[in-house]
């Protein structure tokens, strides 16, 4: 692992970076345009359609903090919680696909500690 942001662990991480982020910019457009599967999204989730709009602005602005280097560390903090929120909302109705936001946000960590040499040497894993 090179600290200088080469390798292939670094470009993993970059290519999951890439991945995650076009699935949060996708979700985010589709609150935007709004439609009768959002609006119908929100209600089984209980949650007012006056939050749809504000929802995918909260998105999208975590998403560039996200994927601006300077700031990445915190956007994957800002998207964890996001997720989380997404997590406890899909949990508390009983919807079966709480699986998926666990995936996501699992996957935005990964992201992050295989680009982020600091995050990786802060949180280093175990070698037996």
């Amino acid at each position: 692992m090179a600290a200088s942001g080469s390798g292939k662990i670094v470009w993993t991480g970059r290519v999951i970076t890439g991945l995650v982020s076009l699935l949060f910019f996708f979700s985010a457009a589709m609150k935007f345009v709004g439609g009768a599967e959002v609006k119908e999204g929100m209600a089984h989730l209980g949650l007012p359609e006056s939050m749809i709009i504000p929802l995918g602005i909260l998105e999208a602005a975590c998403t560039v903090i996200y994927l601006i280097p300077a700031t990445s560390v915190v956007g994957a903090i800002l998207l964890a919680g996001y997720m989380g929120g997404a997590i406890c909302t899909h949990w508390r109705v009983g919807d079966p696909s709480v699986v998926g936001p666990i995936a996501i946000a699992l996957a935005v960590w990964l992201a992050i500690y295989l680009r982020e040499p600091r995050l990786r040497a802060l949180i280093p894993l175990r070698k037996s």
